[in-house]
């Protein structure tokens, strides 16, 4: 069901549009549509029955399932340090500001129907409530006080301003902090909801709501460790070796 080619027609069952591509559970959630064991209806009889305009709801979720292809040899390296900075806010931290609440309505309605049968929901929905919120704040610490900072610190090396020291404050205590700390955080997070839904592997016999619950989870696992490379491997080393050079001090 993931990522499926799926043309989507006015008698294609909503549980089968779904199926073919769990992104579209978004907007069947925004319209109250059931589309897991109450969705065995075809999208025409759906909308009469609720008033939708077909042709409108058609067109979000083609829109939801466009794919945009990111090719992997991107030279991330290579880009300036501001591009890359917006990068990060306009690509990943969008994608956690938009999903994080789909993701946790999702989770807690998939919990609430099935952690009977499956007891350990229980403890993937308390991790990712704990995620939830430390990337809310530790999104905002990155655009209003570390990203700015780091604009700064490339704006005075590329100048070779010759009183840039003296913009220089410490930038490696809350960057060293951000990668030890929180980010280390969100990894062990991570790592548990895998090891708790077997790598996002639901059962054969899975329920469409149980298969589009781990597809959102592990969509968010792949953004989050590509969000934290970006920043552990590049950027913030990229920010701290400016700094010392504008400090003129060895390590």
């Amino acid at each position: 069901m993931f990522l499926k080619p799926y043309r989507i027609e006015p008698t294609s069952f909503v549980t089968d549009i779904v199926t073919a591509d769990y992104r579209t559970a978004e907007v069947f959630r925004k319209y109250d549509i059931e589309y897991c064991c109450g969705g065995k209806w075809p999208l025409e009889m759906v909308c009469h029955a609720k008033g939708i305009d077909i042709k409108e709801i058609t067109r979000e979720l083609e829109q939801s399932i466009r794919s945009v292809q990111v090719p992997n040899s991107l030279p991330f390296n290579d880009w300036h340090i501001d591009f890359l900075a917006d990068y990060i806010v306009n690509v990943h931290h969008h994608y956690l500001r938009t999903q994080l609440p789909e993701i946790r309505e999702q989770l807690r309605k998939f919990s609430e129907e099935h952690v009977k049968k499956y007891p350990f929901l229980q403890e993937v929905e308390k991790i990712f409530l704990q995620l939830y919120r430390e990337m809310i704040p530790h999104l905002k610490q990155e655009e209003e006080i570390i990203f700015p900072y780091i604009r700064q610190i490339a704006h005075a090396y590329e100048s070779s301003e010759s009183y840039a020291s003296l913009l220089v404050r410490t930038l490696r205590k809350p960057v060293e902090e951000v990668m030890n700390h929180e980010h280390a955080s969100v990894v062990r997070s991570v790592h548990r909801i895998r090891e708790l839904t077997n790598d996002y592997t639901p059962p054969p016999n899975a329920c469409v709501s149980h298969r589009v619950t781990f597809s959102k989870l592990r969509e968010l696992d792949n953004d989050l460790m590509q969000h934290m490379h970006l920043e552990n491997n590049i950027l913030f080393p990229r920010a701290i070796e400016m700094e010392k050079i504008l400090l003129n001090t060895k390590d």
